[in-house]
């Protein structure tokens, strides 16, 4: 494929860009009939395209689709095509764009419902599709060569096999193993000896053509060429799987045709079941090994997503796996049922950088057009991490991130930094935890390698233990040290990974990121590991060799490197230490670090100044299918910060609850002051704002029991402790029948709660209007108090927003400020957010250049105002979003307005008569300096756009 010339410009008119998204989770009780009927709702609300969860088939009952077990073939669970074609036939009559979620980096494979995976169980090597997954089928430990291992088993194979779980079974011709409800297929060939005994025992009986035709099967069958006999071409895959389904279609009509021998073959089968060393040796012949799910960990020989065993990783690098996976999604752009793509995560990828050229030119091919060297044809947004300070890699063919760098950096400004030494004291002496962040996060990168990936690890580890022996200078380093030194990197290694390529090009930046994490690690095992290894581990990193042939065998290793450590990285931080350090739990979000306590105004100006030169396309969210709260939940747990010592009082009156509560165990309390710490945060977070508390105690009980689980310190998902489990569900509902903590928590909502929705409507407005295309996560219109999945999916009320949509625009031309005022007072309701959303993404409809185009200028507006400027033509929008406003009130008063601002002005970037669209008040400023007290005199936020 031809290469895309680095210095694209992510801004073609040809291409389809969104203005604005709203993402929709699909399932089979929200499926594309029922999107569709949301359909007039979000064009009315102001979005220009609707941006779907997976639509391709997936897990049976999948409530989110990243389990996709068929990426040619569009959901049946959904509507299939059909259903999807009339939803965009529907969207296209509202002029609204469509956006899929596409999962390029693995597939689904649990419970027999992936044919492809099932066809390499079936054929090994040999399948048609042996070359979709990423298995080491010559791993070191023996027993597994040439074999898949299955971890599917409740505990040791033997014990299985002898208490009679596994059985030999048969569906007409085809046979299967099960295990409870779990079905395995049978290799054809291994039946070869079984038909061979059916035969011997029952051809006597048979007429002389069925006895013929038995044996000439059996001998197909056993003469089918083993899936590990020399070297396969497609046509010798093919070939076999066809001469696979002929013997299985003979050996059908045979049983339909013979009550007989179908009388004989059952039995045989119950035999080959009532001896466990004959089934057995059938098992022994297939072409994966089970095995107790508690190995997968160190044995496991496919990649996965994660440490997730029912999720495959995909060799998305072979052209024809690519080809295959993209067929549809192609097929539905080049008809123009989708708009553009969201792409998850990348970073699990051989190489993105050359994936995203291929999907370009693919759509390309597809839409019909010309390759250039200044467009991208398709709108592509990648799920990407970047830690603070790393920037997106310049000559990406993509228009940006999904946003959660953005997420991270909005999310610190409501965080008042100067408050970080007293809430860090706080939480020190209340949870006993004294070490920082990096510490919490250090110990959980190496956890995961060694308790939820080591057979990632071991295979990196022989992978440069064959590199080090082919030198003399390396080759007495060990196994077990090179191990130890790649843990140790990985575990410090400053990003989720690097993007070194096969011809030794790279991103700028990424040796020194290597030099950083080698530096680290030498620091923290330099009285346990000889240096030189660390030296030699980075030479074979950055692809220092003394010849092209090393190179190339460094590159090898390098690239299976980055795509472990961005799970480990990912599984260390947002599933381990976001989880075992709660300091202020808000600022633990995907995209975040928990350790930078709030974020300055000057760096957030700089990254959307940024972004408005380089990635204007970028998607804009603050909550997502994968955050850790919702975006209100975290609005209302910031104020704590500017808070701290009402924080500690609370504390103290609660203390004394929790410890008659606690129960002492062989490993301590339960539950710990850590996990108590975590829940009164979230508990005030999601506190519901409509005062239904009827599931509130479940809510946070499931919330808690991850969150533990996740921590893995004193229970998890692979060896959980109920005992500990229900001293937390104990602790949840014991605090909450108590009326000394439910008064008090009901107290401390009631004083911070202005000040939350405050923080939330803020974000919300700079969401809608910083450089970028802003993402709605359905409901996030009005307030978002979730937890983590599967809270943040609970069904969306979409005729309640339908019914006040309709009351907001049929006021709105009567009393704009009145209705503003109205919905501010009974804030509680969310009809004051969604009438910000409403009223910001008409203005962006009114002047779509502006907000897409218009350049970025931060406006000097003090500590407790985020304001900026976009300008484009003459034309001139103004953000004006409060924070900090239960420091600047003093809780005197519940929202920031008038006097409250005193003398405060804001510096506007020219004189002029602006309108708030929010409240439709007029302004006519003489001087480019303005008195906050008069744009904020009624209503506590402004979008103020200039008229020319």
């Amino acid at each position: 494929m031809s290469e895309l010339v680095a210095s694209i410009s992510p801004t073609l008119p040809t291409t389809h860009t969104p203005s604005s998204t709203y993402r929709l989770q699909l399932h089979r009780d929200f499926d594309f009939a029922a999107a569709r009927r949301v359909l007039p709702y979000l064009k009315r609300l102001g979005v220009t395209d609707v941006y779907l969860s997976p639509i391709w088939t997936s897990a049976p009952g999948s409530t989110h689709g990243y389990d996709v077990t068929d990426h040619v073939r569009v959901n049946p669970e959904l509507g299939g095509e059909g259903g999807l074609r009339r939803f965009s036939a529907r969207a296209r009559e509202l002029e609204l764009g469509i956006l899929v979620d596409f999962v390029p980096n693995h597939m689904g494979i649990q419970g027999g419902h992936n044919p492809y995976w099932e066809d390499v169980l079936t054929h090994g090597q040999a399948s048609r599709y042996a070359h979709f997954f990423d298995i080491s089928w010559q791993p070191l430990k023996r027993a597994l060569e040439n074999k898949v291992l299955l971890p599917v088993l409740g505990d040791q194979y033997g014990r299985i096999l002898e208490r009679g779980e596994l059985h030999l079974n048969r569906e007409g011709g085809h046979f299967f193993l099960t295990y409870w409800e779990r079905r395995l297929p049978v290799s054809p060939r291994s039946l070869g000896p079984l038909l061979t005994a059916l035969a011997g025992e029952i051809g006597a009986k048979l007429d002389p053509d069925t006895r013929a035709e038995l044996a000439s099967v059996a001998r197909a069958a056993e003469h089918l060429p083993r899936s590990t006999s020399g070297h396969l071409t497609d046509d010798d895959r093919l070939a076999r799987a066809q001469e696979s389904e002929v013997i299985t279609r003979r050996f059908t009509r045979l049983l339909e045709a013979s009550p007989r021998l179908t009388g004989a073959l059952d039995k045989l089968v119950e035999a080959v079941n009532a001896n466990s060393a004959r089934l057995d040796s059938l098992i022994q012949e297939q072409n994966y090994r089970l095995a107790s799910w508690r190995v997968a960990a160190e044995q496991i020989n496919y990649r996965r997503f994660f440490d997730i065993n029912d999720l495959a990783a995909l060799r998305m690098e072979d052209p024809r796996v690519f080809a295959w996976a993209h067929s549809k999604l192609l097929h539905l752009i080049g008809d123009g049922v989708v708009q553009g793509v969201r792409l998850d995560h990348t970073d699990g990828l051989f190489d993105p950088a050359g994936y995203f050229r291929a999907l370009q030119e693919s759509a390309a091919h597809a839409l019909g057009r010309q390759e250039t060297a200044d467009e991208l044809p398709l709108y592509v947004v990648a799920e990407k991490i970047l830690e603070p300070g790393e920037q997106l890699p310049e000559d990406w063919a993509i228009h940006g991130t999904t946003g959660y760098d953005f997420l991270a950096q909005l999310n610190g400004l409501f965080v008042d930094s100067t408050n970080e030494e007293e809430v860090t004291a706080i939480y020190r002496r209340f949870t006993g935890d004294r070490e920082p962040y990096s510490q919490h996060l250090y110990r959980g990168k190496l956890l995961i390698q060694r308790a939820s990936l080591p057979g990632e690890v071991n295979v990196l580890a022989e992978h440069l233990e064959r590199i080090a022996e082919a030198d003399l200078r390396s080759q007495d380093f060990t196994l077990s040290a090179l191990r130890e030194a790649i843990r140790q990197v990985i575990a410090v290694f400053p990003v989720y990974r690097t993007y070194v390529r096969a011809d030794g090009a790279r991103e700028p930046g990424d040796n020194a990121k290597i030099e950083q994490a080698i530096r680290d690690a030498k620091a923290q095992s330099r009285t346990e590991l000889d240096p030189s290894l660390f030296d030699f581990l980075e030479a074979v990193l950055k692809l220092d060799a003394p010849d092209e042939a090393t190179r190339e065998r460094y590159a090898e290793f390098a690239l299976k490197f980055q795509q472990l450590t961005g799970p480990v990285t990912a599984k260390g931080a947002e599933d381990t230490a976001f989880y075992r350090y709660v300091r202020l739990v808000s600022l633990n979000e995907v995209g975040g670090d928990p350790a930078h306590f709030g974020t300055p105004l000057k760096s957030f100006h700089a990254e959307a100044r940024k972004r408005a030169e380089r990635w204007p396309a970028a998607m804009l969210g603050l909550s997502t299918h994968d955050t850790k709260r919702g975006e209100d939940t975290r609005a209302r747990i910031s104020v704590l910060s500017e808070i701290p010592q009402t924080w500690a009082a609370y504390l103290s009156t609660w203390l004394p609850l929790l410890h008659g509560l606690q129960r002492t165990s062989d490993l301590g309390l339960a539950p710990t002051a850590l996990d108590a710490y975590a829940l009164f945060q979230n508990a005030l977070g999601a506190y519901p704002l409509d005062g239904k508390m009827d599931d509130f105690a479940d809510r946070l009980s499931a919330y808690l029991l991850k969150a533990a689980r996740e921590a893995k310190l004193r229970t998890s998902w692979a060896s959980g402790d109920p005992d500990y489990e229900a001293a937390l569900e104990g602790m949840v509902r014991g605090l909450l029948d108590h009326e000394r903590f439910s008064g008090g928590l009901r107290e401390l909502h009631a004083r911070i709660s202005p000040y939350g929705a405050q923080n939330g409507l803020s974000a919300a407005l700079i969401r809608l209007t910083a450089p970028g295309v802003p993402d709605t996560y359905q409901g996030t219109e009005g307030w978002n108090q979730s937890l983590v999945d599967p809270d943040n999916r609970r069904p969306v009320d979409y005729a309640w927003r339908t019914r006040l949509l309709s009351r907001i625009e049929k006021r709105w031309n009567e009393d704009r400020l009145r209705l503003a005022r109205e919905l501010l007072a009974r804030y509680e309701d969310g009809g004051v957010k969604l009438l910000v959303t409403w009223a910001i993404l008409q203005a962006r409809a009114a002047e779509p250049d502006l907000f897409r185009l218009g350049t970025y200028h931060p406006l000097e507006a003090g500590k407790y105002l985020v304001s900026f400027a976009r300008e484009h033509e003459g034309k001139v929008a103004v953000t004006v979003a409060p924070r900090f406003t239960c420091t600047l009130t003093r809780e005197r008063t519940p929202w920031a307005l008038g006097e409250t601002w005193g003398n405060r002005q804001l510096t506007l970037p020219r004189a002029g008569t602006y309108e708030n669209v929010l409240t439709g008040e007029t302004f006519r400023f003489r001087g480019e300096k303005v008195p906050v007290a008069k744009v904020l005199e009624e209503f506590p936020l402004a979008l103020l756009v200039r008229n020319r």
